[in-house]
């Protein structure tokens, strides 16, 4: 399975346990084990995305020389 999918998968299954937990519907020992399947899903898809930021590379064009410009991705943290 490519790491798209992976990463796909978990968010799908994050975005479930979260519907789950609002529900309040479980036993206190269920919801623990969502919560904690939640928290690594979370470390997972996390560190998914660093390592995308890592190899994206913005490129810009500059107007004045036509040569092109990489740098990294500027986030908003």
């Amino acid at each position: 399975m490519s790491a798209t999918k992976d990463f796909e998968n978990n968010l799908k299954r994050l975005e479930s346990i979260v519907n789950a937990l609002e529900k309040e519907e479980q036993s206190l020992e269920d919801t623990v084990k969502l919560f904690q399947e939640g928290v690594n899903l979370s470390k997972e898809c996390r560190k998914a995305l660093q390592e995308v930021e890592k190899s994206v590379k913005q490129v810009m064009e500059d107007e004045g020389t036509g040569e092109i410009i990489t740098g990294d991705l500027e986030t908003n943290e």
